[in-house]
């Protein structure tokens, strides 16, 4: 009966759960953050701006806005605006939100 009760006692010892690494989650050897905005793209055209955009975040949505153009001050992470001039080229930097 002793050596039964040493059994029990053994088996509901805690569990330690493994300790993780920061990068768990992430892809092996990418140390780099999501890219967030594309300052680069000033002076392009919106087509060449949106494919360059969807090259590096795919899943997200484009939005073109004229020049002189009202938007809502809402944040989304998954929109990216493109914010154009009277000659339909980029004027500020695109950046998610």
């Amino acid at each position: 009966m002793a050596d039964n009760q040493q059994t029990e006692s053994s088996e509901k010892q805690p569990v330690e759960s493994p300790i993780l690494p920061r990068t768990y989650g992430s892809l092996p050897g990418s140390s780099t953050t999501p890219k967030m905005d594309w300052p680069e793209l000033v002076g392009f055209t919106h087509d060449e701006a949106e494919k360059k955009i969807k090259e590096d975040v795919p899943r997200v949505q484009i939005q073109v806005v004229q020049a002189n153009s009202f938007v809502t001050m809402d944040f989304n992470q998954g929109r990216v605006r493109l914010y154009l001039d009277a000659s339909g080229k980029v004027d500020r930097p695109p950046r998610i939100g």
